[in-house]
Protein backbone atom coordinates (compact mmCIF):
# COMPACT_ATOMS: atom_id res chain seq x y z
CA UNK A 1 0.00 0.00 0.00
CA UNK A 2 2.78 1.99 1.04
CA UNK A 3 4.12 1.61 -2.34
CA UNK A 4 0.87 2.62 -4.43
CA UNK A 5 0.63 5.61 -2.46
CA UNK A 6 4.30 6.57 -2.95
CA UNK A 7 3.64 6.38 -6.93
CA UNK A 8 0.41 8.43 -6.71
CA UNK A 9 2.08 10.97 -5.14
CA UNK A 10 4.47 10.67 -7.57
CA UNK A 11 2.49 10.61 -10.67
CA UNK A 12 0.25 13.67 -8.86
CA UNK A 13 3.12 15.71 -8.68
CA UNK A 14 4.67 15.58 -11.68
CA UNK A 15 0.81 16.34 -13.22
CA UNK A 16 0.92 19.33 -11.13
CA UNK A 17 4.18 20.68 -12.18
CA UNK A 18 3.81 20.31 -15.77
CA UNK A 19 0.36 21.81 -15.84
CA UNK A 20 1.45 24.47 -13.03
CA UNK A 21 4.66 25.18 -15.25
CA UNK A 22 2.36 26.00 -18.53
CA UNK A 23 0.22 28.08 -16.37
CA UNK A 24 3.20 30.39 -14.97
CA UNK A 25 4.84 30.30 -18.63
CA UNK A 26 1.79 32.40 -19.65
CA UNK A 27 2.30 34.39 -16.99
CA UNK A 28 5.40 35.34 -18.04
CA UNK A 29 4.62 35.75 -21.50
CA UNK A 30 1.31 38.15 -20.39
CA UNK A 31 3.37 40.01 -18.46
CA UNK A 32 6.10 40.60 -20.67
CA UNK A 33 3.75 41.63 -23.11
CA UNK A 34 2.25 44.43 -20.85
CA UNK A 35 5.91 45.42 -20.16
CA UNK A 36 6.43 45.64 -24.04
CA UNK A 37 9.28 43.18 -24.13
CA UNK A 38 10.18 41.98 -27.47
CA UNK A 39 8.67 38.46 -28.03
CA UNK A 40 11.69 37.36 -29.37
CA UNK A 41 13.70 38.09 -26.16
CA UNK A 42 10.90 35.93 -24.71
CA UNK A 43 10.68 33.01 -26.85
CA UNK A 44 14.40 32.41 -26.88
CA UNK A 45 14.38 33.17 -22.71
CA UNK A 46 11.23 30.74 -22.36
CA UNK A 47 11.66 27.87 -25.60
CA UNK A 48 13.74 25.70 -22.38
CA UNK A 49 12.75 26.94 -19.75
CA UNK A 50 11.50 23.84 -18.19
CA UNK A 51 9.84 25.27 -14.65
CA UNK A 52 8.83 21.48 -14.53
CA UNK A 53 11.96 20.00 -14.68
CA UNK A 54 13.41 22.82 -12.23
CA UNK A 55 11.25 21.82 -9.70
CA UNK A 56 11.74 18.69 -10.10
CA UNK A 57 15.23 18.98 -9.28
CA UNK A 58 15.05 21.16 -6.75
CA UNK A 59 12.20 19.16 -4.63
CA UNK A 60 14.75 16.23 -5.35
CA UNK A 61 18.09 17.60 -3.67
CA UNK A 62 16.13 19.47 -0.55
CA UNK A 63 15.18 15.76 0.28
CA UNK A 64 19.00 14.25 0.10
CA UNK A 65 17.86 12.66 -3.30
CA UNK A 66 21.13 14.64 -5.19
CA UNK A 67 21.46 11.77 -7.83
CA UNK A 68 17.49 11.99 -8.94
CA UNK A 69 18.36 15.94 -9.07
CA UNK A 70 20.88 15.73 -10.89
CA UNK A 71 19.81 13.39 -13.26
CA UNK A 72 16.78 16.12 -13.67
CA UNK A 73 19.05 18.10 -15.74
CA UNK A 74 21.47 15.53 -17.25
CA UNK A 75 19.23 12.61 -17.94
CA UNK A 76 16.81 15.11 -19.60
CA UNK A 77 19.14 16.49 -21.80
CA UNK A 78 20.53 12.85 -22.82
CA UNK A 79 16.53 12.22 -23.21
CA UNK A 80 16.31 15.18 -25.37
CA UNK A 81 19.21 14.97 -27.31
CA UNK A 82 18.94 11.11 -28.14
CA UNK A 83 15.36 10.00 -26.93
CA UNK A 84 13.17 13.25 -28.00
CA UNK A 85 15.26 13.90 -31.44
CA UNK A 86 14.91 9.99 -32.12
CA UNK A 87 11.29 9.64 -31.65
CA UNK A 88 10.43 12.66 -33.86
CA UNK A 89 13.02 11.59 -36.57
CA UNK A 90 11.26 8.44 -36.96
CA UNK A 91 7.40 10.00 -36.87
CA UNK A 92 8.88 12.62 -39.27
CA UNK A 93 12.30 12.97 -40.83
CA UNK A 94 13.89 17.14 -39.64
CA UNK A 95 15.78 18.69 -42.17
CA UNK A 96 18.21 21.53 -40.19
CA UNK A 97 18.28 24.89 -40.89
CA UNK A 98 20.13 25.60 -38.13
CA UNK A 99 23.00 27.82 -38.38
CA UNK A 100 26.71 26.33 -37.44
CA UNK A 101 27.48 29.15 -35.02
CA UNK A 102 23.97 28.06 -32.94
CA UNK A 103 25.20 24.48 -32.37
CA UNK A 104 28.18 25.25 -31.96
CA UNK A 105 26.98 27.61 -28.95
CA UNK A 106 24.80 24.51 -28.47
CA UNK A 107 27.71 21.59 -28.08
CA UNK A 108 30.05 23.58 -25.91
CA UNK A 109 26.83 24.30 -23.14
CA UNK A 110 27.87 21.35 -21.37
CA UNK A 111 31.96 22.47 -20.88
CA UNK A 112 31.47 24.57 -17.51
CA UNK A 113 29.48 21.82 -15.71
CA UNK A 114 32.24 18.98 -16.73
CA UNK A 115 35.21 21.04 -15.42
CA UNK A 116 32.92 22.29 -12.08
CA UNK A 117 32.17 18.37 -11.74
CA UNK A 118 35.76 17.35 -11.10
CA UNK A 119 35.73 17.53 -7.12
CA UNK A 120 32.53 15.55 -6.77
CA UNK A 121 30.45 18.43 -6.08
CA UNK A 122 28.74 21.76 -7.17
CA UNK A 123 28.67 24.57 -4.74
CA UNK A 124 26.87 27.25 -3.86
CA UNK A 125 29.77 29.20 -5.93
CA UNK A 126 29.45 26.95 -8.68
CA UNK A 127 25.86 27.31 -9.45
CA UNK A 128 26.32 30.76 -9.73
CA UNK A 129 28.88 30.49 -12.27
CA UNK A 130 26.57 27.96 -14.36
CA UNK A 131 23.81 30.15 -14.17
CA UNK A 132 27.03 33.00 -15.41
CA UNK A 133 27.61 30.82 -18.07
CA UNK A 134 24.19 29.88 -19.42
CA UNK A 135 23.65 33.74 -19.68
CA UNK A 136 27.10 33.69 -21.90
CA UNK A 137 25.48 30.91 -24.06
CA UNK A 138 21.97 31.78 -24.65
CA UNK A 139 22.86 35.33 -25.40
CA UNK A 140 25.34 33.36 -28.77
CA UNK A 141 22.34 30.78 -29.36
CA UNK A 142 19.88 33.83 -29.77
CA UNK A 143 22.16 35.87 -31.45
CA UNK A 144 23.47 33.32 -34.04
CA UNK A 145 19.41 32.39 -34.74
CA UNK A 146 17.70 35.20 -34.75
CA UNK A 147 16.23 34.69 -37.92
CA UNK A 148 15.02 31.42 -36.52
CA UNK A 149 13.76 31.60 -33.79
CA UNK A 150 11.43 35.28 -34.65
CA UNK A 151 8.15 34.10 -34.13
CA UNK A 152 5.81 37.33 -34.16
CA UNK A 153 4.08 38.58 -31.19
CA UNK A 154 2.66 35.88 -29.16
CA UNK A 155 -1.59 36.04 -29.08
CA UNK A 156 -2.27 38.14 -25.94
CA UNK A 157 -2.92 36.51 -22.18
CA UNK A 158 -5.72 36.90 -20.33
CA UNK A 159 -4.98 37.57 -16.38
CA UNK A 160 -0.95 36.92 -17.20
CA UNK A 161 -0.59 38.35 -13.33
CA UNK A 162 -3.21 35.59 -11.82
CA UNK A 163 -1.67 32.88 -13.85
CA UNK A 164 2.18 34.03 -12.97
CA UNK A 165 1.05 33.88 -9.17
CA UNK A 166 -0.94 30.79 -9.49
CA UNK A 167 1.20 28.82 -11.42
CA UNK A 168 4.11 29.68 -8.96
CA UNK A 169 1.90 27.81 -6.09
CA UNK A 170 0.93 25.05 -7.65
CA UNK A 171 4.39 24.61 -8.76
CA UNK A 172 5.50 24.72 -5.18
CA UNK A 173 3.20 22.37 -3.87
CA UNK A 174 3.98 19.82 -6.91
CA UNK A 175 7.58 19.73 -6.82
CA UNK A 176 7.47 19.04 -2.76
CA UNK A 177 4.84 16.35 -3.60
CA UNK A 178 7.13 14.99 -6.46
CA UNK A 179 10.21 14.71 -3.91
CA UNK A 180 8.25 13.38 -1.52
CA UNK A 181 6.55 10.43 -3.92
CA UNK A 182 10.38 9.88 -5.59
CA UNK A 183 11.50 9.89 -1.82
CA UNK A 184 9.54 6.58 -0.69
CA UNK A 185 10.00 4.84 -3.86
CA UNK A 186 13.83 5.05 -3.07
CA UNK A 187 13.17 3.93 0.13
CA UNK A 188 10.57 1.27 0.10
CA UNK A 189 11.77 -0.62 -3.61
CA UNK A 190 15.31 -0.27 -3.01
CA UNK A 191 15.73 1.62 -6.30
CA UNK A 192 18.36 4.09 -6.73
CA UNK A 193 17.67 7.64 -7.09
CA UNK A 194 20.27 8.50 -9.50
CA UNK A 195 18.92 5.79 -11.64
CA UNK A 196 15.49 7.23 -11.15
CA UNK A 197 16.12 10.57 -11.12
CA UNK A 198 18.04 9.96 -14.81
CA UNK A 199 15.34 7.90 -16.62
CA UNK A 200 12.06 7.88 -15.13
CA UNK A 201 11.48 10.81 -13.63
CA UNK A 202 13.44 12.88 -16.49
CA UNK A 203 11.74 11.17 -19.42
CA UNK A 204 8.66 11.25 -17.81
CA UNK A 205 8.38 14.79 -17.19
CA UNK A 206 9.57 15.93 -20.46
CA UNK A 207 7.45 13.40 -22.30
CA UNK A 208 5.55 16.55 -24.20
CA UNK A 209 8.57 17.59 -25.90
CA UNK A 210 7.91 15.28 -28.34
CA UNK A 211 4.99 16.76 -29.42
CA UNK A 212 7.16 19.82 -29.67
CA UNK A 213 8.96 18.59 -32.11
CA UNK A 214 6.81 16.27 -33.92
CA UNK A 215 4.08 19.07 -34.52
CA UNK A 216 6.34 21.69 -36.02
CA UNK A 217 8.06 19.21 -38.27
CA UNK A 218 5.02 18.10 -39.60
CA UNK A 219 4.21 21.69 -40.35
CA UNK A 220 6.99 22.35 -42.56
CA UNK A 221 8.60 24.33 -39.96
CA UNK A 222 11.75 21.76 -38.61
CA UNK A 223 13.94 24.82 -37.41
CA UNK A 224 11.73 25.16 -34.90
CA UNK A 225 11.54 21.84 -33.53
CA UNK A 226 15.39 21.65 -33.44
CA UNK A 227 15.39 24.84 -32.09
CA UNK A 228 13.26 24.21 -28.72
CA UNK A 229 15.55 20.38 -28.41
CA UNK A 230 19.28 22.74 -28.80
CA UNK A 231 17.66 25.90 -26.39
CA UNK A 232 15.99 23.24 -23.47
CA UNK A 233 19.63 21.48 -23.40
CA UNK A 234 20.93 24.29 -22.84
CA UNK A 235 18.80 25.28 -19.79
CA UNK A 236 19.38 21.72 -18.27
CA UNK A 237 22.90 21.14 -18.63
CA UNK A 238 23.85 25.03 -17.25
CA UNK A 239 20.74 26.83 -15.74
CA UNK A 240 18.69 24.51 -14.00
CA UNK A 241 21.95 22.68 -12.54
CA UNK A 242 23.04 25.84 -11.41
CA UNK A 243 19.88 27.14 -10.21
CA UNK A 244 19.90 23.66 -7.83
CA UNK A 245 23.34 23.98 -6.65
CA UNK A 246 22.77 27.65 -5.68
CA UNK A 247 19.25 26.71 -3.48
CA UNK A 248 21.82 23.82 -1.80
CA UNK A 249 25.22 22.68 -2.96
CA UNK A 250 25.21 19.23 -4.92
CA UNK A 251 27.09 16.28 -4.71
CA UNK A 252 27.14 13.96 -7.74
CA UNK A 253 27.63 10.53 -6.86
CA UNK A 254 30.08 7.94 -8.74
CA UNK A 255 27.86 6.88 -11.61
CA UNK A 256 26.55 10.40 -12.51
CA UNK A 257 29.99 11.59 -12.69
CA UNK A 258 31.38 8.34 -14.79
CA UNK A 259 28.06 7.64 -16.77
CA UNK A 260 25.56 10.34 -16.62
CA UNK A 261 27.38 13.73 -17.17
CA UNK A 262 29.39 12.30 -19.84
CA UNK A 263 26.56 10.54 -21.43
CA UNK A 264 24.23 14.15 -21.54
CA UNK A 265 27.46 15.81 -22.81
CA UNK A 266 28.42 13.37 -25.55
CA UNK A 267 24.80 13.32 -26.72
CA UNK A 268 24.63 17.56 -27.17
CA UNK A 269 27.71 17.03 -28.96
CA UNK A 270 26.81 13.92 -31.23
CA UNK A 271 23.38 15.54 -31.77
CA UNK A 272 25.12 18.71 -33.06
CA UNK A 273 27.56 17.13 -35.11
CA UNK A 274 24.75 14.91 -36.86
CA UNK A 275 22.83 18.04 -37.55
CA UNK A 276 25.87 20.02 -39.05
CA UNK A 277 27.29 17.35 -40.84
CA UNK A 278 23.89 15.36 -42.42
CA UNK A 279 21.88 19.29 -42.57
CA UNK A 280 19.23 17.04 -40.65
CA UNK A 281 17.66 13.86 -39.17
CA UNK A 282 16.38 11.01 -41.27
CA UNK A 283 14.39 8.35 -39.98
CA UNK A 284 17.94 6.02 -40.02
CA UNK A 285 19.60 8.62 -37.94
CA UNK A 286 16.32 8.87 -35.77
CA UNK A 287 16.54 5.18 -35.22
CA UNK A 288 19.94 5.23 -34.42
CA UNK A 289 19.76 7.85 -31.64
CA UNK A 290 16.72 6.06 -30.24
CA UNK A 291 18.43 2.80 -29.66
CA UNK A 292 21.69 4.87 -28.67
CA UNK A 293 19.12 5.85 -25.91
CA UNK A 294 17.87 2.34 -24.76
CA UNK A 295 21.48 1.48 -24.76
CA UNK A 296 21.97 4.51 -21.77
CA UNK A 297 19.14 3.44 -20.13
CA UNK A 298 20.58 -0.84 -20.26
CA UNK A 299 24.09 0.68 -18.80
CA UNK A 300 22.33 2.98 -15.99
CA UNK A 301 20.33 -0.10 -14.58
CA UNK A 302 23.57 -2.47 -15.05
CA UNK A 303 25.47 0.21 -13.21
CA UNK A 304 23.29 0.75 -10.29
Amino acid sequence: MTVVLALGALALGIALVIGAADALVDGLLGVGQRLGIAPFVLTVALSGFELENLAAGIAANARGLAGAAAGTSFGGATFLALGVAGLGALIAPIDSRLPRSFLLWTAASPLAVILLSLDGRLSRLDGAVLIGWFLVVITGVARSGRGLLEQGRPAPVTRPLVRLVGGLAVLTGGGALLGDGLRRLVSHLGVSDTLLGNTAVAATVEAEELGRVAVPTRRGRPELALANIAGTIVHFIALNIGVIAVVKPLRLDHTTRVLHLPVAAASTVLLCTVLGARRGLDRTAGAAAVGLYAGYVAAAIALT
